[in-house]
């Protein structure tokens, strides 16, 4: 089992920067992932970190996010630079010990309970 608590939400505008935390607590977990819902749809992936060193990022943020895992402090952070209004939502930290790519195969006790991030124009 694994506890985690997001924080550095907040609001900034277009263009803007955010750094996001997850601190773990508990297990290790394989991987580590930052999801994002907005308001009426559903959940995505945005970037997620191996314990291998991988990362994965949704297309969307490509080139405006960095997603890295701070494996001794079992950290999970996410940069987001160039700030979009598109980018607005509920913020979600995940871990799983098999993969971080669909967020319905992870977990229900695997969730953090989110940071909101709004962008506006």
């Amino acid at each position: 089992q694994v506890q985690l608590r997001e924080s550095g939400g907040g609001s900034v505008q277009a263009g803007g920067s955010l750094r996001l935390s997850c601190a773990a607590s508990g297990s290790t977990m394989y991987c580590m992932g930052w999801f994002r819902q907005a308001p009426g749809k559903g959940r995505e992936l945005v970037a997620s970190a191996y314990k291998d060193g991988s990362t994965h990022y949704a297309d969307s943020v490509k080139g405006r996010f960095t997603v890295y895992r701070d494996m001794p402090e079992n950290t999970l952070y996410l940069e987001m630079n160039s700030l979009k209004p598109e980018d607005t939502g509920m913020y979600y930290c995940a871990a799983d010990s098999w993969s971080c790519q669909d967020p319905r195969l992870i977990q229900k006790d695997n969730w953090g309970q989110g940071t909101q991030v709004t962008v506006s124009a």
